[in-house]
């Protein structure tokens, strides 16, 4: 937490300046045909988290701004295909796939990589971990490797594309919509920041909505320390329950937006506790929770600041329209 509150100076340019460069190289692939946006996001994810978590540049080491985002993509797969629902070719998955974690040699050679990166590159952070927190070298990196791969890494490069894929499916015309909000909100006079992203209603109602459909972690796994009665409504997923939300099954772009859609996010719980909670040692809800809404919302206003629209097919770019000089 000293970390991400040290960085929120740093943390929107950050995001605005490889945004841009990302939306750059994607621009100057389209003449050539539809470009897959997974690469240049998932590149983007892993440079501005390592910036402003460790105040590490990738830039800075040749292999890891070439290769840094597949490494830990790698990382990253070892550790969750224990875990991953696979309903298919049963029970030969729960067997052979599901049984036991993976050897750490699959992967050592790309951890080393990630943690001498970290090790060179986030020596203020480091710093302060030992000096502060009185943390080892060895476990300062450790974590710090961990929350930039796991969760930043990992969850946005989840979040992201849902989010895309929920933008490409809307037949509502929602994009004019977030267009004409985000530059009221984030015109010249204001610009795009924490505080103007959070008075734009529908762009942060979009995430909310991608994040209740889609969630980055859908599973939450737990063991009871004592008997207790579990009650629920009927739905088997909560934040698809039809006695909470109408029409749960369909994305509603502005389902969060008024006095009852800010009621609603009592009952959004992708992060391991309602939206409307505080995360706390004791309740164990993701503790980056309004950082993840955020940075996704500041993602989304950035594209209609630079667009007045987009056209996206099978997870690529087709077209994109700048606004008139």
């Amino acid at each position: 937490m000293d970390t991400l509150k040290r960085s929120s100076t740093i943390w929107v340019p950050t995001l605005t300046t490889l945004l841009d460069t990302t939306w750059d190289t994607i621009e100057s692939q389209l003449d050539s045909g539809p470009v897959n946006y997974l690469i240049p996001i998932q590149k983007f994810i892993f440079a501005f988290a390592s910036l402003c978590i460790a105040g590490a540049d990738p830039a800075n080491s040749p292999d890891i701004a070439d290769k840094g985002y597949i490494r830990m993509d790698r990382w990253l797969a070892v550790q969750l295909l224990p875990i991953v629902p696979i309903t298919a070719f049963q029970p030969l998955v729960e067997i052979f796939l599901h049984s036991f974690p993976y050897p750490y040699f699959f992967v050592s050679r790309d951890y080393k990589k990630l943690y001498e990166f970290v090790e060179s590159e986030g020596k203020e952070v480091i710093s302060r971990a030992r000096t502060e927190f009185k943390l080892s070298k060895e476990d300062a990196t450790h974590n710090l490797l961990f929350i930039i791969g796991f969760n930043a890494f990992g969850g946005f490069s989840i979040l992201f594309p849902s989010l895309l894929s929920a933008l490409a499916a809307d037949e509502t015309g929602v994009q004019e919509k977030l267009r004409k909000e985000v530059r009221e909100k984030a015109g010249p006079a204001s610009g795009l920041s924490l505080r103007s992203v959070q008075e734009m209603d529908l762009v942060l109602s979009f995430v909310y909505e991608t994040l209740r459909l889609n969630p980055p972690v859908p599973l939450q796994y737990g063991r009871a320390r004592k008997d207790f009665k579990l009650s629920s409504h009927d739905s088997p997923l909560v934040m698809r329950d039809p006695k909470v939300f109408d029409d749960p099954e369909t994305f509603v772009p502005d389902r969060f937006t008024g006095e009852k859609g800010k009621e609603l996010l009592s009952y959004l719980y992708w992060s391991n506790g309602p939206q409307s909670g505080m995360p706390s040692g004791s309740n164990k809800q993701c503790a980056a929770k309004d950082y993840v809404t955020l940075t996704t919302s500041l993602f989304l206003a950035h594209m209609f600041l630079r667009y007045d629209s987009v056209t996206i097919t099978n997870a690529s770019f087709t077209a994109v329209d700048k606004p008139t000089p």
